[in-house]
């Protein structure tokens, strides 16, 4: 299998088409985001060069940062491990860069693929693309500058909602929201992004950069109602993680002291996270239900279960009662077994009130 890497195409149209390169789902390895800087760097020096397409291989643009990262570094202690990704890739090379980007996104943008997307200049997606920033179901936040893009190009309330439920929308919705510039068919995607960078290039379309966008905010005592309502609703949904009130802290910084200031406490706060126990067990947890679908020796060589024709239950009190009626009700027999007649009468009298129900 070809390691992650990051090609560059220049088009006779002045284009240069960027592409991930990590199947299956172009997950952001350390090789992709040296790789992205260093295609990004060659793309501004060249004279060739009029705009850039971002892009991933394979009908996917990202799955976001590689989950991997995080194992090692709770693994060492080494927090150096994670890249510094927001400022000097997101910002200093894609959202600054002097020369327009065009995001081509299809079938996913979840993560630091998403943010990465936020930074470009613009967003042409194909339909029914899965559009996100999961981060807080990790024990983390967004790190790549999503708390603050998101709400700068959502609006406040959405955003929020979409990061304190580890939600995702399809790009038929973030196209209404604003997230989304343009949807069309896949087979259309790359030739409709170049024109668009183009058409940037050459001022016949705004060339807009998300970070510096206030328009979707609102007044500060608006934004600081929806944070307020935000943390309350956390505190239910979530009392235990730090994650989600760290996420509602760090954009609350960026709508007081701008954009570019949250961003710096999002990549400080970002490392806090990553270290906690909440983000250890959470990647662990990420990572062993991923494994149950990989067990040697089963899942490898083929194996296929044997038809089921009867099963046994130890105990027919609610739950034991239960599961007997799912089974009775799928024409599989049923022993069930209980520590006296009482008990056993009992659960059988409710699997029987179950089942003619």
């Amino acid at each position: 299998m070809a390691k992650p890497h990051v090609t560059m195409e220049v088009g006779n149209d002045g284009v240069a088409v960027v592409t991930l390169i990590n199947p299956p789902v172009n997950a952001l390895a350390i090789p992709i985001i040296s790789g992205l800087k260093e295609k990004f760097d060659e793309a501004t020096r060249r004279n060739d060069v009029k705009a850039l397409v971002l892009t991933g291989k394979g009908g996917r643009f990202s799955g976001g940062f590689d989950i991997n990262v995080f194992q090692k570094v709770h693994a060492t202690g080494d927090i150096s491990l994670v890249p510094d990704v927001s400022v000097e890739l997101v910002v200093n090379t894609i959202e600054d860069c002097k020369k327009p980007v065009v995001a081509a996104v299809e079938g996913l943008a979840l993560g630091g693929g998403l943010e990465l997307a936020m930074g470009c200049h613009a967003r042409i997606a194909a339909p029914k693309t899965q559009l996100g920033l999961p981060e807080l179901s990790l024990g983390v936040i967004p790190g790549f500058g999503g708390t603050q893009r998101l709400p700068r190009l959502l609006g406040l309330s959405k955003a929020i909602e979409i990061m304190l439920l580890s939600k995702s929308i399809m790009s038929e919705e973030g196209k209404k929201l604003g997230l989304i510039d343009a949807i069309v068919p896949s087979q259309e995607l790359l030739k409709v992004s170049r024109q668009w960078a183009l058409d940037i290039a050459e001022r016949r379309k705004p060339w807009l950069r998300s970070l510096h966008r206030t328009d979707k905010i609102g007044s500060l005592s608006e934004s600081r109602d929806v944070l307020k309502a935000a943390r309350q609703q956390a505190k239910k949904i979530a009392p235990n993680m730090p994650q989600h009130q760290a996420c509602l802290d760090v954009i609350e910084e960026g709508i007081i002291h701008g954009g570019y200031n949250g961003v710096l406490k999002e990549a400080k706060v970002f490392k806090e996270l990553v270290l906690t126990e909440t983000a250890k067990g959470l990647v662990h947890i990420f990572f062993a239900q991923r494994m149950t679908s990989k067990i040697p020796n089963v899942t490898d060589v083929g194996l296929k279960p044997r038809h089921i024709k009867k099963i046994a239950i130890i105990g027919g009190g609610l739950m034991g009662s239960g599961i007997a009626t799912a089974f009775i009700v799928s024409n599989i027999h049923v022993v069930l077994k209980e520590i006296n007649s009482e008990y056993l009468q009992k659960g059988t009298k409710t699997i029987e009130a179950n089942v003619q129900a």
